[in-house]
C-alpha cells in the first residue's frame, strides 16, 4: 500500500509536470555529452551521459524523468525487501522507505535531469547485493563492485564507497578471494574510464574539476601568512571576495582562481597543489569548517546554503520557470530533445499536487536520529548495519569536505542512512529481549534464596 501510495504521487507529478525539469548548466552538459559521448574535461564524469545515451533514440526527457521515477520506487523496494530478509516486520521495513519515497526533495531529483537518482540506486543496489546474504559470495562480489564504480563514474564522490565495501568484507572476514574480485571488478571500470579520459584530456583521471573544488572549499579559512606557498600558487590565496558558501568560490567572478587567465577548469592541478598545502598547514581549520557546513544538515529549520538554492520545501511548487538564453540548449533542443521547454505545473492537477505536504520535522532532525540508530547498532556488536551507516556518513561528509554544503547533496545519504537506522533499531530490540530473556530466571533464582533466608531467620 505506501509504495502504491507513493506510486500515485509520482503519477501526479508526472501530469502535473509534463516536462522534466532541466537547469542550467548541469542537464544540458549532461544531454550534450550523452549526444557525443566523450568525457567532459571539466566537472562530471560521462557515467550519467551514458544512461541518457540509452534513451536518446526516443529523444524525450520527460521518458528520462519517467524511468527515474520508477528507479525511484525501486530504490526503496530495495530497501523493504533487504529489511524484511535481515528479521524486521513488515511496518519496520516500510517506514524506513517513507523519507526515499514521500519526501518531496527525492521527487524533483526524480524528475530532473540530474545524476542524483542514478547514483542513489546504483548505491542502494550496490548495498543489497552485498548484504543479501549472511555471507557475501564471489558472484556478488563481482556485482556489486562495478555498481559502486558506475555511480562513481556517474558522480565522482561516491568513489571511496568501493574502498569502504572492500574494508567492510575484511571486517566480515569474506575471504581473500571475495575482497580480491570486489576490488578488481570496481576497479576495472574505473581504469578503463580514466584511460579514456586521458586519451581526450592527456591526463589520466575521472574528471577535471576536483583541485577546484577543493580549492574553493579552502577558501573559507586559508591564511597565506600561514600556508606560505610558492609561486605560483600564492596567486591563489584569497584576494578579499567574500561569497556566503564554499562552493560560491568556483563561480565568483572577482575570487583569486577567476582572475588567472583563461578558464578556471585549465589551473585544476594548481588549484589542487594549493588546496593540499592549505589543509596540510592548517588542518583543524579545515575541519572546523567541514564540521559547521555538515551541520546544516540536522537543523530544524533548512538553512539556504549557498543562499542562491531554495531550501527544501514541504510542497511542491506551482507556477512557471523560464530557461536562459544559450547557445548550449539550441544545440541540445536539436540534437536530444526539440520538445525541451521551460517547466510549468499543469492545472487541475496543479491544485491537487499543491495539497501534497511532507512534515518539516521528517528532514534534518530525522535524519540525524537515523545516524544515531545506526551507530547503536554498531555498539550491539552488529555488523549488519556497518556498511550502510559508513556510506551514509561518508556521503554525507564528503560532498563537504571536497567542496561545501548543499542540501541536494545530503540526498544520497539518506537511504543508506535510514537502512542503517533500520537494522540498528532491529539490532537494540532484539538485544534489549535478549537480555530480559536470560535475566527472568537469575531473578527468580535470586527472590527463592530471599524467601529462603528469611525462612533460615
Amino acid at each position: 500500500m505506501v509504495l502504491l501510495a507513493a506510486a500515485a504521487v509520482r503519477v501526479l507529478l508526472m501530469l502535473t509536470y509534463p516536462m522534466a525539469q532541466v537547469y542550467w548548466y548541469d542537464s544540458f552538459t549532461y544531454l550534450d555529452t550523452a549526444v557525443h559521448m566523450k568525457p567532459p574535461g571539466a566537472l562530471h564524469p560521462a557515467g550519467y551521459s551514458a544512461f541518457l545515451w540509452l534513451f536518446r533514440p526516443f529523444g524525450s526527457v520527460a521518458l528520462v524523468a519517467a524511468v527515474q521515477h520508477v528507479m525511484g520506487l525501486g530504490i526503496a523496494l530495495m530497501i523493504y525487501m533487504l529489511l524484511r530478509r535481515r528479521g524486521l516486520p513488515g511496518w519496520g521495513a516500510a517506514l524506513a522507505t517513507v523519507p526515499v519515497l514521500f519526501d518531496p526533495s527525492f521527487m524533483r531529483l526524480e524528475h530532473a535531469i540530474l545524476s542524483d537518482t542514478l547514483v542513489i540506486f546504483l548505491l542502494v543496489a550496490a548495498i543489497t547485493v552485498l548484504m543479501w546474504r549472511a555471507k557475501v559470495s564471489v558472484r556478488a562480489a563481482a556485482i556489486a563492485g562495478p555498481l559502486i564504480a558506475l555511480a562513481g563514474l556517474s558522480r565522482t564522490v561516491a568513489v571511496p564507497v568501493l574502498g569502504l565495501a572492500v574494508l567492510y568484507l575484511i571486517a566480515c572476514r569474506a575471504g581473500v578471494r571475495v575482497v580480491a574480485v570486489m576490488a578488481v571488478a570496481g576497479a576495472l571500470p574505473l581504469l578503463a574510464y580514466a584511460g579514456w579520459y586521458a586519451s581526450h584530456h592527456g591526463r589520466f583521471a575521472l574528471s577535471g574539476s576536483d583541485g577546484v573544488a577543493l580549492w574553493a572549499r579552502t577558501m573559507t579559512f586559508a591564511d597565506c601568512s600561514v600556508v606560505k606557498p610558492p609561486e605560483p600558487e600564492a596567486r591563489l590565496c584569497p584576494n578579499g571576495t567574500v561569497v556566503d558558501a564554499a562552493s560560491e568560490y568556483v563561480w565568483a567572478p572577482g575570487a583569486s582562481l577567476n582572475r588567472l587567465p583563461g578558464d578556471r577548469f585549465s589551473h585544476n592541478a594548481l588549484a589542487r597543489s594549493f588546496a593540499l598545502r592549505a589543509i596540510a598547514a592548517q588542518p583543524f581549520d579545515y575541519l572546523r569548517e567541514v564540521v559547521r557546513d555538515t551541520s546544516i544538515t540536522f537543523s530544524w529549520t533548512p538553512i539556504a546554503h549557498p543562499k542562491r538554492v531554495t531550501t527544501p520545501a514541504a510542497t511542491f511548487p506551482v507556477g512557471t520557470w523560464s530557461l536562459p538564453e544559450f547557445p548550449l540548449i539550441d544545440k541540445v533542443k536539436r540534437e536530444y530533445d526539440s520538445d525541451i521547454r521551460a517547466l510549468g505545473a499543469a492545472e487541475p492537477y496543479a491544485s491537487l499536487l499543491s495539497a501534497y505536504y511532507y512534515p518539516l520535522i521528517l528532514r534534518g532532525p530525522l535524519f540525524g536520529l537515523m545516524l544515531v540508530a545506526g551507530a547503536a547498532g554498531l555498539f550491539m556488536r552488529r555488523r549488519q548495519a556497518l556498511l550502510p551507516w559508513a556510506a551514509a556518513v561518508f556521503m554525507l561528509v564528503a560532498p563537504v569536505a571536497a567542496l561545501g554544503f548543499d542540501h541536494r547533496y545530503v540526498l544520497p545519504a539518506v537511504p543508506p542512512a535510514a537502512l542503517a537506522a533500520a537494522l540498528g533499531a532491529h539490532s537494540l530490540v532484539r538485544g534489549l529481549r535478549r537480555r530480559r530473556r536470560n535475566g527472568e530466571p537469575a531473578r527468580e533464582a535470586d527472590r527463592a534464596i530471599d524467601h529462603t533466608h528469611v525462612a533460615h531467620y
